[in-house]
């Protein structure tokens, strides 16, 4: 057996296909199947004087989404999908599917939600799993390559991280325990152990929050690293992502055309350093002028552009009765893309508000929220390092600033084009004292992090570390609006099936 991503390997070479029928038309004497393997799509030219009547016939009967094998010889053809076709000798068909639920038609969010299963097989989404697992195994090669070791944290654990009220609560035996929100407790335990670690895991919120950017599960990577100081941290993260994206231009071209995505942003990303603000510098930049008119102009484009392709959608639903069979695909190709950029447009005109009014009434001090970081990243063309947050704001381990004690040796990266956090880090605190009073003011029990603890009192170190969330870097590089088509299966606030 051949697969479809091996066909170059094969020109003018007679081998066998096994797929599903991605789609597929007919004419008198000849039916084109587009077959789609798991690894691409390929064009099968399936001719009656080529496998006979009775193959032929079969080949007609053959819906969305049926499996079939194929045997032919492969051709090369530019103006194909791939770049190759298969001139078909024989046909045998494994199962002929039924009426398959989603056809090229503009089905809703909700509806192609309940069919995940089965929606996962769509050339977008197929496009978008193809680049999340580059971007895997380009954080694992980037680490490794790089000395660190992947050790792995528990997802049972009996305290938090940053308290328990985004926790998952269950029993454990007869014990209280939680569904981790982070391995980085953990993490700084096997850094002391070996240097510079990772771990790659999922990880849980229990947010009530029904946001493009949130998820209740997903996936985390986090370093942590002995002897690193919040500058070395923020130079191994934008070392990394550029890493990453680099990768993904290098190996996913095509995915990231099915996904339409505009790669100049990425082509930045990967070789341009990162813009680095003080907390205080964004808070600035949130109140100005420069955002407020930045913010005008938007609403304004974003009526026009809605009352032009309303126009647009009009002219071609007119065209759509006495137009070709060829012709109302494509026309129904851009009905679907002109609904979805409706569908942006008018979120983005409901949020624009709202953006207005948190930017002009930021206050110093609040920590970012999704608004405020959508706002601030609109203003770049590559990931931006915001770093000394107010220590009010950040979690009880992070080490204070020695020059200003009020702010916290934090970091985040903001994705650019309004896509906001994807990363979050800081330099740990290493006084024993210091993190027991950090500790008692956060009104944790402190019995439960004696073995944390432990770390300061048995040869502690200046150490730093950082979370990067797979899914929101995922949506960034696909450019994908909503974090559920960043994960095979979402698990959402309302959403545990399928």
């Amino acid at each position: 057996m051949t697969y479809i991503n091996q066909l170059s390997s094969h020109e003018d070479e007679s081998v066998t296909l096994k797929g599903w029928v991605y789609n597929s038309r007919s004419s008198k004497a000849i039916h084109f199947i587009e077959l789609r393997d798991g690894t691409g799509l390929c064009q099968c030219i399936v001719a009656l004087d080529e496998v006979g009547e009775e193959a032929f016939e079969a080949a007609g009967t053959l819906k969305q989404e049926s499996s079939v094998e194929i045997t032919g010889k492969v051709v090369k053809d530019d103006r194909s999908v791939g770049g190759y076709e298969l001139h078909a000798s024989g046909v045998k068909v494994i199962q002929v599917a039924e009426n398959y639920p989603i056809t090229p038609k503009d089905h809703g969010v909700e509806f192609l939600m309940e069919n995940r299963h089965l929606w996962l097989r769509s050339r977008r989404q197929w496009a978008a799993m193809q680049v999340r697992n580059t971007i895997q195994f380009a954080i694992h090669r980037f680490f490794q390559q790089e000395g660190f070791i992947q050790m792995d944290a528990p997802i049972f654990t009996g305290n938090a991280a940053e308290g328990t009220t985004t926790l998952f609560e269950t029993e454990y035996f007869d014990e209280k325990a939680y569904l981790t929100q982070s391995g980085q407790l953990y993490g700084e335990a096997m850094a002391m152990a070996h240097g510079k670690i990772y771990t790659f895991g999922p990880t849980f919120r229990a947010e009530k929050s029904k946001t493009r950017r949130h998820l209740t599960e997903f996936w985390m990577i986090e370093p942590e690293m002995a002897f690193y100081d919040l500058d070395m941290n923020m130079d191994l993260a934008e070392k990394m992502l550029q890493f990453v994206v680099k990768t993904v231009l290098d190996e996913k071209r095509a995915e990231l055309e099915i996904l339409e995505r505009d790669i100049s942003v990425l082509e930045k990303a990967a070789a341009e350093p990162f813009k680095r603000i003080s907390y205080t510098e964004a808070v600035e930049q949130l109140k100005s002028d420069k955002t407020a008119n930045m913010l005008e102009q938007m609403e304004t484009d974003r009526k026009e552009e809605l009352e032009s392709i309303q126009t647009e959608l009009e002219e071609i639903k007119k065209e759509h009765g006495s137009a070709k069979k060829w012709r109302k695909a494509q026309i129904d190709q851009r009905i679907k893309e002109i609904h979805a950029r409706i569908d942006q447009i008018e979120e983005d005109l409901r949020n624009i508000p709202v953006w207005k009014k948190s930017a002009a009434g930021f206050e110093w001090g609040a920590d970012f929220g999704g608004s405020d970081e959508t706002i601030l990243t609109m203003q770049y063309d590559t990931p931006v390092m915001v770093h000394r947050y107010p220590a009010e704001v950040k979690a009880f381990y992070m080490k204070r600033d020695p020059e200003d004690e009020s702010l916290a040796l934090a970091l985040d990266v903001l994705a650019p084009e309004g896509y906001g956090e994807i990363v979050g880090g800081s330099q740990r605190e290493d006084s024993l004292e210091i993190l027991q009073e950090r500790i008692a003011e956060h009104d944790l029990p402190e019995d439960l992090f004696n073995w944390y603890l432990d770390l300061r009192k048995f040869g502690s170190v200046p150490h730093s570390g950082f979370g990067l969330g797979l899914e929101r870097t995922v949506a960034w590089i696909c450019g994908l609006t909503h974090v559920r088509e960043t994960i095979p299966f979402p698990r959402m606030l309302g959403r545990l099936r399928p």
